[in-house]
């Protein structure tokens, strides 16, 4: 079988050395700060040194995690030092590390965990699992199969990458098996109700300013099938918000009535957009995303794009009307 025989050679990888660098995507969401965390515990139980990174800071919703105050803001906190054992979480694809490949020591092994049907499989020992919910549900299956007892911290972190990658256990990569686990993380004193007040309801006053902001300049095509909104650098700073403020807001055009695609278009600079994009059903945006040299899933995915936002839309929503 070839999952066991990944999680036997991620096992050994992370048995046999020592001294680990452990890094997950840019701009990190609730399931790559958790599965960042939950490596840090598992490395932990094995005795192993290790440091957690990350090219920014982490959502400030995520700071009630243990030991979520050690992972590293590259942006503040620069390292001096080199890395020859690094574990790459929730990356699609090697880019998504961000500055932290500077951390790498020239022919540095990588481990690449991770659940996106896009990864190439850039690390020298790859588990990937495109049909799991999140990086997080991998990593409950690979400290199981490696024997080692969970306690509430470690659920705590696990079922946070659960609950956010599948949006509340709502999307359909919610599976019997993540059902399943989700349970069995409730028994260890996991607050579910509270995680999901705070992870999928809360709303801070300058995110709600910045989706106002946004949801006035909503667009869609004439046949109401694809739908966008646009935040610039000027709505953040009149919102008051910050990048994790975003969270959530391509949501809103996706779930207008009729609307197979909703698209999130986020001007980095006057030369770069990042887009979002996520679907109902009908289209793969994961393919859509690829042709932009970004990645995802076939209802989430994104994509950095070079060029401006005039020429950019435009581009993007006649790719995903050809998929239509």
């Amino acid at each position: 079988m070839q999952y066991e025989r990944e999680l036997r050679q991620t096992q050994a990888f992370l048995t046999e050395h020592d001294d680990f660098l452990v890094v997950a995507h840019v701009q990190p969401d609730g399931d790559a700060v958790s599965s960042t965390l939950a490596v840090g515990w598992l490395l932990s139980c094995l005795g192993k040194k290790y440091v957690m990174v990350n090219e920014g800071p982490i959502p400030k919703r995520m700071a009630y995690l243990r030991q979520a105050e050690r992972i590293v803001d590259l942006s503040a906190e620069p390292l001096n030092r080199k890395f020859d054992y690094v574990i790459c979480v929730d990356c699609a694809d090697f880019k998504r590390v961000g500055t932290t490949k500077e951390l790498f020591a020239e022919g540095a092994k990588l481990l690449n965990i991770d659940h996106h049907p896009t990864n190439d499989g850039y690390g020298d020992i790859n588990l990937i699992v495109p049909h799991a919910a999140a990086t997080a549900e991998i990593l409950f299956d690979l400290i199981h199969f490696m024997g080692l007892e969970l306690n509430e911290t470690i659920a705590t972190a696990l079922y946070t990458g659960l609950l956010t990658d599948t949006g509340g256990f709502r999307y359909s990569n919610t599976s019997p098996k993540v059902m399943a686990a989700a349970s069995k993380l409730l028994e260890y004193g996991v607050d579910g109700p509270g995680l999901s007040e705070l992870l999928l309801e809360q709303m801070t006053l300058s995110q709600l300013r910045l989706l106002t902001r946004s949801l006035n300049g909503l667009q869609l095509t004439e046949d109401g099938k694809i739908s966008w909104v646009v935040v610039t650098d000027e709505d953040l700073k009149s919102a008051g918000a910050v990048h994790e403020d975003m969270e959530g807001i391509v949501n809103y055009p996706r779930n207008i009535q009729g609307v197979e695609v909703g698209l999130l278009f986020k001007v980095i600079d006057e030369q770069a957009v990042k887009v979002s994009m996520r679907s109902a059903g009908k289209v793969d945006v994961a393919k859509v995303a690829q042709s932009f040299g970004g990645g995802g899933h076939v209802r989430a995915a994104g994509a950095r794009v070079e060029g401006t936002l005039d020429t950019i839309v435009p581009r993007v929503v006649e790719q995903v009307r050809l998929q239509l």
